[in-house]
């Protein structure tokens, strides 16, 4: 086996015994990513010399007793978290040489345990897509199937995990975007409670959607690196005073006296069939390992896309308004007045997607259309949270699919941008209402894509979470099953 191979628990195991070193593993995804990347297109940036850097510092670390479990761990990073002296892109032309000054906490968190930081990776342009096909540097191709999608908008960060180029990354998730990635990549994505992990050096797309969340190729590793990133910040002012658990501690307790809620509105139509055969499966191996299932409902599940792409784009069109050429980012030069220089900076500087969701949310902001718009959908936000608090006095979490389909050729929806809006359909509601999601690896279609299961469950159920999905896990035996590649 490879030291690329291991998973992060595999590898603290060598790196303890000293069998292993960082900077033996660390070269191995280096050389990893050199051998395959220019077909996968997982990375933006690769940091090559402070990678090493890090992990001759890591080495030490542990030679000195160091028992973190995520020291000496290389990790990708998804290209809108800032890094202190690297460039942070967000997948777009109008930062494409910014340098921040400072780390993200969950970046400098990771450094701060000994991790090591391979580089960034694509994305969907300010995390607007479903596919990162809106990446300014580089289309991620899904490296179970070329031609396919990876997902979005981590796509770069799920790819780098499924190809075995890092051992686990950290992606970001308004919508969706990292739960439906992992499901589409075949790895296992969380996506925690709103005010669980601290959003302070994450670039903005919509602040009260906007969460960071690990992509691993296991559940025991996505909780060892929860419990490395998780916990108050006082620099976010939304970050959560709330104890942080150990997730790995109850990974293997059976599901006795656990309740499983099926919600009838995401067995629909449109629901593709070897879908919904992963997801009855992956019933059943809960119910095996002693849960109790329950149909339950979420009456307003149908406004969840209107509210989440009126909401979404009202809060990007405010927080975008800062890159107008002035004070960083993409300026067009040859304007020639100040109002000029506005509009050709921001017409060249974002792509398509971007400045389509501007003017949604301006629109959706505007005098005389507030109140018929982001008002009333603020208000059936608050009728979606009540459906899940409510769901949550009849039962622990829920299981559904992802996403209606396996993952579709890139540019199937090239000319039809609203049928791609509705594929997140099952997974937005869980940004809306603030609730934790996980994705995790349940099959694989006739075609050999892979096809994820979600469970979500209420506000700071992490814990409960992380134990059906290692169940799960168990069941299906997918636990780090990865495409064959170089």
């Amino acid at each position: 086996m490879n030291p690329y191979q291991l998973t992060i628990a595999q590898a603290r195991i060598h790196l303890e015994d000293g069998s292993l070193s960082s900077t033996e593993l660390t070269k191995s995804c280096l050389e990893r990513i050199k051998s395959i990347d220019d077909d996968i297109h997982s990375f933006i940036t690769v940091t090559e010399k402070t990678a090493l850097k890090q992990a001759s510092i890591a080495d030490k670390q542990l030679a000195a007793g160091s028992t973190d479990p995520l020291c000496g761990i290389p990790f990708s990073m998804k290209d809108l978290l800032c890094t202190k002296a690297v460039k942070t892109t967000c997948g777009s032309k109008i930062l494409e040489n910014f340098v921040p000054p400072y780390d993200a906490t969950v970046v400098e968190k990771l450094k701060n345990r000994g991790a090591v930081i391979l580089g960034k990776v694509s994305m969907d342009e300010f995390a607007m897509g479903s596919t990162s096909e809106n990446c300014a540097f580089g289309v991620p191709e899904n490296p179970w199937q070329k031609g396919y999608v990876a997902g979005g908008s981590s796509g770069g960060s799920a790819a780098s995990v499924a190809s075995m180029e890092c051992l686990g990354s950290l992606g970001s998730d308004t919508g969706g975007s990292i739960r439906q990635p992992a499901s589409l990549c075949g790895v296992v994505g969380m996506k925690p409670t709103y005010g669980r992990v601290s959003r302070y050096g994450l670039v903005a797309f919509a602040s009260s959607l906007d969460q960071i969340g690990p992509l691993t190729r296991d559940v025991t590793d996505s909780a060892m690196m929860m419990n490395g990133i998780g916990g108050y910040d006082r620099r976010d002012s939304t970050s959560v005073k709330q104890e942080l658990p150990d997730f790995t501690a109850s990974l293997r307790k059976g599901l006795g006296g656990v309740k499983v809620g099926i919600p009838r509105e995401y067995f629909g139509e449109g629901l593709d069939k070897e879908v919904a055969g992963v997801v009855e499966n992956a019933t059943q191996i809960l119910r095996d390992a002693g849960a109790e299932t329950v149909e339950v409902s979420l009456p307003h599940t149908e406004y969840c896309v209107a509210v989440y792409y009126l909401i979404a784009s009202a809060e990007a069109s405010s927080n975008l308004s800062r890159y107008d050429g002035t004070l960083y980012g993409y300026r067009d030069m040859d304007a020639d007045s100040l109002v000029d220089m506005y509009r050709e900076s921001r017409s060249k500087g974002f792509g398509d997607e971007v400045k389509r969701r501007i003017l949604i949310g301006t629109y959706a902001l505007s005098s005389g259309y507030y109140d018929a718009y982001y008002k009333k959908a603020s208000q059936v936000r608050t009728l979606i949270l009540d459906d899940f608090k409510r769901v949550y006095e009849s039962c622990d979490l829920l299981i559904s699919p992802v996403t209606p389909t396996p993952a579709w050729k890139r540019g199937a929806y090239a000319d039809d941008p609203l049928a791609l809006y509705l594929s997140d359909i099952l997974t937005i509601s869980a940004n809306l209402a603030g609730t934790p999601g996980i994705s995790v690896p349940g099959g694989f279609s006739r075609e050999g894509l892979p096809i994820g299961v979600q469970l979500q469950g209420p506000h700071f159920g992490e814990e409960a979470l992380y134990r059906a999905a290692f169940n799960l896990e168990l069941g299906t035996g997918l636990a780090n099953k990865c495409p064959d590649l170089l």
